[in-house]
């Protein structure tokens, strides 16, 4: 795969970023950069140059002699990145909910389209077809700060929605959750989506937990 010289630098590091959330790039392995680069046919410095990017927004740790490793996912991690969706998150869907145009709407619904086929046909790109729907209910604010700071917390939050959807049942939930959050919100029914989005993200995170301390518990018996 070519990628085009125009912002290069940008589209390594979202190419390699999509790749570390879907899971594709393992957290065991050492990246290598010189195959790497000549799969992407980008020399070794943009790359390096996305990699350290990569490392500042905490999804890479860098080893000395040893290059970069994926940063596993870790406990400690959703606590922090799900308590600040909590506080943002929620209150900023609602706000969205008074604005949406039918525009909005109608972007909204196909990011909702998008995200259920994807959970039928290739869950790889689940996370972030789930990022972009939650998205698409807050981007009717227009609020830069805002929607910078929810989608970075987001985009963590994507390497731990396929983390999620692991057990059975899940995917049915999600979509369910989804749906009704989709018609609360296109209805401009502001309280009652933000409640539900605040519930939604709060039974991810009291998920992901059990998932994690079930985990811990295996791994010391």
């Amino acid at each position: 795969m070519t990628i085009v010289v125009q912002t290069l630098s940008e589209q390594i590091f979202s190419l390699v970023r999509d790749r570390i959330i879907s899971g594709k790039i393992p957290t065991d392995a050492a990246i290598r950069q010189d195959a790497l680069a000549a799969e992407l046919g980008v020399s070794k410095i943009p790359l390096r140059e996305a990699l350290a990017r990569l490392e500042q927004d905490g999804l890479l740790l860098s080893h000395a002699n040893r290059g970069f490793f994926v940063r596993p996912l870790n406990a400690d991690e959703v606590e922090e990145v799900y308590a600040l969706r909590l506080k943002l998150e929620p209150d900023a869907v609602g706000e969205a909910a008074k604005v949406a145009t039918d525009a909005d709407r109608k972007a909204a619904r196909i990011a909702l389209d998008a995200l259920d086929v994807a959970a039928n046909t290739d869950k790889t790109q689940v996370g972030k077809l789930n990022r972009a729907f939650h998205m698409s209910l807050v981007r009717p604010l227009h609020r830069q700060v805002t929607l910078q700071i929810i989608e970075r917390l987001n985009i963590i939050s994507e390497r731990y929605v396929g983390k999620h959807l692991e057990p059975a049942g899940r995917d049915d939930r999600a979509h369910n959750e989804h749906m009704a959050l989709f018609e609360l919100w296109s209805s401009g029914k502001s309280d009652e989506v933000s409640a539900l989005m605040r519930q939604h993200i709060a039974m991810t995170l009291d998920d992901l937990r059990s998932q994690f301390d079930t985990e811990k518990t295996a791994a010391s018996a």
